[in-house]
């Protein structure tokens, strides 16, 4: 298969899960897929605050939209990529049912954490911990960095 698969909103967790995959990709010589999931109706996935209503939208609008907050992640997380090859997926459909299809043709899949637990994690759900369960390739969860102090 010789592919590493990464799930990316616009989020810092995302971001260290996205710089974690390149170096994994280019220790192992292999291709990163970075994998943007959208849905029709809101746009963002870097928290509740931040989702926008595409009401009165086009889905052609939403895409393009979704298209745009990928590359900007890639831009501002990976300043050079010039020596693994990267494919930009962006894909309709829920995040953890969108990263499980995706890790059928996959080494691995890395995701970020978002540090949600306990209350919220039962009440919105945790893209990691779905996948983490249902993927078909080895997951690694890229925890948050602890601050000083913590």
């Amino acid at each position: 298969m010789n592919l590493i698969v990464v799930g990316v909103d616009q989020s810092e967790q995302a971001k260290q899960a996205l710089r974690f995959a390149l170096e994994e990709a280019k220790l192992r010589h292999t291709k990163l897929r970075v994998v943007h999931a959208w849905q029709y109706g809101t746009i963002g996935t870097a928290g509740v605050e931040s989702f926008y209503p595409a009401v009165g939208a086009d889905v052609s609008e939403v895409r393009d939209a979704a298209e745009q907050a990928l590359e900007q992640t890639l831009r501002e997380a990976l300043p050079d990529t010039d020596s693994v090859e990267i494919e930009r997926r962006v894909v309709e459909g829920r995040p953890a049912s969108v990263l499980v299809n995706e890790s059928r043709d996959a080494d691995m899949l890395v995701v970020g954490s978002r540090g949600h637990g306990g209350f919220s994690e039962l009440l919105l759900g945790s893209v990691s911990q779905q996948v983490s369960h249902h993927a078909a390739c080895p997951v690694v969860i890229v925890r948050p960095k602890a601050k000083d102090g913590d």
